[in-house]
């Protein structure tokens, strides 16, 4: 297929000059800071913020995606960001029209950093001054933010956290891998309440999917490390009245790993109230990327994804519809790949590409406007890729 490259001279400046696709599951080492967002706007204009050195940079497009140009900084000051992986910018737009922008903020100790957040009255305004979200301010891991808008227009932003591992450590007992914290802004950003922890034993550095639902609540899935050190998936329901659902099971993989994958689930709920999700696990005999419906004892209708390389999968719906796309690396170049089901997620047509790449590349994320599907896909030869798909 023909790929839509989109080239403007001054995001190309911006792409790191890593030449390599990313493996599936790849350590702690420095990787090309290509992570990026995007999301509609109501009015069906296109917004996608990304990292440039030390500054979020918002770009719009009227055309989606085929064209950008520039919409300003969203931190004035400069401050480090963290774009890569699991890690990257986030957007979203409340009721009122306010654009929230957050990320993490690395600190100068490894693996350290605070989660910030930034936010602007209507898209291209002037944004408010960064601000920490948590209250508590220690050197640790604050990291790999997660953001979204509930139902009832609350703010809710959520993060790995290792303040208890800390004081676990601090007092001579065992604590496994880090936590699951949260924050509420009721205000529109203008302030957060104090944070409250959902999780224990959350694995670090996995990015963290949040589902509005029906009911007005967020539900959170996130890679957890089961005892004694299984890193499959729970789940559990933020509670927007301060009562929050217990932790449960989400998914039964049994991988069995004594480090973090970087590779965490998306999540979205349907019409009808289902929450679609998307993993990944390395559990021997069940390698892969796989779809599922959360039901009351864990994922139900799973389908592992057609394609044995498949890896850092997202998901949208829309009534019915369900599209999953994910990128692939051949060892030589990596491929966006898309899947649809027209009936809620029971039955799959064939897998397509989109685009091929031998150029380092971020994460890929399935949008929905006005009925329409669009994936996007930020690289290094694509700068803000978008494909709307037929």
């Amino acid at each position: 297929m023909v790929i839509r490259r989109l080239f403007t001279m001054a995001l190309a400046l911006l792409i790191g000059t890593h030449a390599s696709g990313q493996p599936p599951h790849a350590g702690h080492g420095q990787r090309p800071a290509l992570g990026a967002s995007a999301a509609f706007d109501a009015n069906g204009r296109l917004w996608a913020v990304h990292s440039d050195g030390e500054h979020v940079r918002l770009s719009a497009s009227d055309d989606h995606g085929r064209t950008w140009h520039p919409a300003g900084k969203v931190n004035a000051e400069p401050e480090p960001i963290a774009a890569s992986g699991d890690n990257r910018p986030k957007l979203v737009f409340d009721p009122s029209g306010r654009l929230h922008v957050s990320w993490t903020r690395p600190l100068a100790k490894p693996y350290t950093g605070e989660i910030r957040i930034a936010s602007a009255t209507t898209p291209g305004a002037a944004f408010s001054p960064p601000r920490t979200v948590h209250r508590d301010r220690q050197a640790i891991t604050h990291r790999f933010d997660a953001i979204t808008v509930a139902r009832g227009g609350e703010l809710v932003v959520s993060w790995i956290d290792k303040r208890d591992l800390v004081a676990a450590r601090a007092k001579g007992e065992e604590y496994r891998g880090a936590a699951i914290y949260y924050a509420v802004s009721r205000d529109g950003g203008g302030s957060f309440e104090p944070e409250r922890a959902l999780a224990a034993h959350s694995c670090e550095c996995c990015r963290i999917a949040l589902a509005p639902t029906r009911d007005g609540n967020v539900q959170a899935l996130w890679r957890h490390v089961f005892d004694p050190n299984v890193r499959d998936h729970a789940t559990a329901t933020i509670g927007l009245d301060g009562r929050d659902r217990p932790v449960r099971r989400a998914t039964r993989d049994e991988w069995a790993l004594d480090a973090c994958p970087h590779h965490g689930p998306s999540m979205v709920e349907d019409r009808a109230g289902r929450l679609h999700a998307v993993w990944f696990t390395g559990a021997p005999g069940r390698e892969g990327a796989y779809y599922g419906r959360l039901g009351a004892d864990g994922m139900e209708a799973v389908m592992r994804l057609p394609d044995a390389r498949a890896a850092h999968a997202d998901l949208a719906v829309r009534d019915d519809v369900v599209v999953l796309a994910w990128k692939r690396f051949d060892g030589q170049a990596t491929e966006l790949r898309t899947l649809r089901s027209q009936d809620g997620g029971d039955n799959w047509g064939e897998a397509h590409s989109l685009a091929r790449t031998t150029g380092a590349s971020g994460q890929p994320f399935v949008l929905v406007e006005a009925g329409r599907f669009h994936v996007f896909w930020h690289g290094r030869e694509f700068p803000l890729g978008t494909w709307r798909l037929p």
